[in-house]
């Protein structure tokens, strides 16, 4: 995943106009809300999610998990 800095979004901005974040979610596949200016959640497009290989029993701890192992350099980027 690549990070675009046009894809980052505030927390307070993402629960006052959600909106903006599905639109950028439609136009660049993800959106990434901070939470006191360091990377917390990733918003993705669901078919992009259904695209990842995780088997029908991983938990939701080891999906974040595996996304976050997989992105870890762009996180620690983001979080300087």
């Amino acid at each position: 995943m690549q990070i675009n800095t046009n894809n980052l979004v505030s927390i307070t901005e993402a629960n006052q106009n959600f909106s903006r974040v599905a639109r950028l979610v439609d136009e660049n596949g993800a959106a990434i809300i901070l939470k006191n200016n360091t990377p917390r959640y990733v918003i993705l497009e669901y078919s992009q999610f259904q695209s990842e290989e995780f088997t029908d029993d991983a938990t939701v701890l080891e999906i974040g998990e595996s996304i976050v192992k997989r992105h870890l350099a762009a996180f620690r980027e983001l979080a300087k």
